[in-house]
């Protein structure tokens, strides 16, 4: 296994990384690297990023706000906190397969006497708390799984920066962000730094693994994707038109909120919200949706003939349409 060594701290060039290893073709070994950010929000692929954050304070904290590539929710970063990609060859599936990779995280920290466990559909618990949330996306025959790992993190701040769904909080039965979750230094009873555990987790990836930093073209190429992409106004928030049906429900495998524009009967625009994982690019539904009648049997006719797995995972036709038209 191939490990890039990363030592940037600027979130918009870590992502933009991701994002240039994923589609680079040539590159047929399995590649991992660890990682860390400078304060930020990181919201998923499919999240309204002005609903995700608490804008006056990230504003007063100087916390930047970058939108990933994968699905999932929103996440807070600073340098307490350890991030980990896994980008390797894949067959094509609609399911997802969060444990292959959460295990090396999981036997990294029983070497520090710490037991942890997988809990829910993509988070690493400490006790019942969790301290790792995990996305994953697939482009073009590869697959980037990657998590983060609060290893030390403030807390605090991560608590303030998030603004989070009401209906999420009540499903869970928790009260607060920093009720359900934890950092791993609360939990050894030896020291450990973060970078000590740096090290054991690559080891415990593959102790036998080549190690290599970006050439100086390929640091050119991420920088110019950094640049052009995830810096840009248009991908971190986007832009979302007033839309007159805004319809939302929380399933078991993740929250969905479609905005929809409905002129003369006729869908003119929609936009579908969430912190659900797609394997597919949540775009096509949108695309599909436009000029179809808002009644259920159009949209049941349009909604039958898209593999819905793929876009959100164990839902059914008439769940989707039940939503959109309560």
């Amino acid at each position: 296994m191939l490990e890039i060594i990363n030592r940037s701290n600027d979130p918009y060039f870590n992502l933009a990384l991701e994002d240039y290893l994923l589609n680079r073709g040539d590159i047929k070994e399995d590649i991992f690297l660890l990682w860390q950010n400078s304060p930020v929000v990181v919201v998923g692929r499919n999240q309204n990023t002005v609903e995700e954050i608490n804008q006056s304070f990230i504003q007063e904290k100087g916390i930047e706000v970058v939108r990933r590539i994968s699905g999932g929710g929103a996440v807070y970063h600073d340098l307490g906190n350890l991030n980990f990609t896994f980008i390797v060859n894949d067959a094509p599936s609609l399911t997802l397969d969060f444990t292959r990779f959460t295990a090396p995280v999981i036997k990294a920290l029983e070497t520090i006497g710490v037991k942890a466990e997988d809990q829910g559909r993509n988070d690493i618990s400490i006790k019942g708390r969790k301290f790792s949330g995990n996305a994953q996306c697939r482009q073009q025959g590869r697959l980037m799984h990657h998590g983060t790992i609060l290893f030390d993190t403030n807390l605090e701040d991560m608590e303030q920066a998030l603004t989070v769904d009401s209906a999420k909080i009540s499903s869970k039965g928790v009260k607060s962000v920093r009720s359900r979750v934890t950092n791993i230094t609360e939990h050894i009873s030896s020291p450990v730094s973060i970078e000590e555990f740096q090290d054991i987790l690559s080891s415990t990836i593959d102790k036998n693994r080549e190690c290599r930093e970006l050439s100086p073209s390929e640091l050119s190429i991420v920088e110019s994707l950094r640049d052009n992409k995830f810096r840009r106004w248009e991908w971190i928030y986007g832009f979302s038109p007033p839309f007159n049906v805004r319809k939302s429900q929380r399933f078991d495998w993740g929250s969905i909120d479609f905005r929809i524009n409905v002129i003369k009967g006729l869908i003119t625009d929609c936009k579908i919200y969430g912190d659900f994982f797609a394997t597919g690019d949540i775009s096509i539904i949108e695309q599909q949706l436009i000029g179809v009648r808002y009644r259920d049997e159009d949209l049941r006719q349009v909604l039958e003939h898209i593999n819905l797995a793929a876009y959100f995972p164990s839902a059914y036709v008439k769940d989707i349409i039940e939503l959109i038209r309560k």
